[in-house]
């Protein structure tokens, strides 16, 4: 059964994506974890990391949910959609990415081993 998570006032979800070769990926997905997530989890209500290992790429999504755009403007300057790049991005990934996407959540439920593991500030 799933566990209802709406009620931690996430309102916004913002996307950001990211592409290395393979085998770079475990090199960057622990350069996200040390330099990347801290930061955005001193802000967001919560983040995810997702990495999907395919044909000679790795592609990363980080998910952080807000209770508005004002919140997420505090974090990421007066454009949201701006890109805040990490110093070695460009070492890691294929392109660096121009803009991250922002949509708002209509419904958020996690079946309880996510809704536990992935309690905001807690990503290790």
């Amino acid at each position: 059964m799933a566990q209802d998570v709406s009620t931690t006032g996430a309102g916004i979800v913002r996307i950001w994506r990211g592409r290395t070769v393979a085998a770079r990926a475990d090199a960057y997905e622990r350069y996200l974890h040390d330099e990347g997530l801290p930061d955005l989890r001193k802000h967001a209500l919560g983040v995810q990391m997702l990495r999907q290992d395919r044909d000679g790429e790795s592609d990363f999504v980080v998910m952080s949910f807000w209770p508005d755009i004002g919140a997420m403007s505090r974090f990421a300057g007066p454009d949201p959609r701006r890109i805040r790049h990490l110093a070695e991005d460009a070492d890691y990934l294929v392109e660096l990415p121009d803009a991250v996407e922002i949509f708002e959540v209509k419904a958020s439920t996690l079946p309880p081993p996510f809704a536990k593991a992935y309690a905001p500030g807690d990503m290790r």
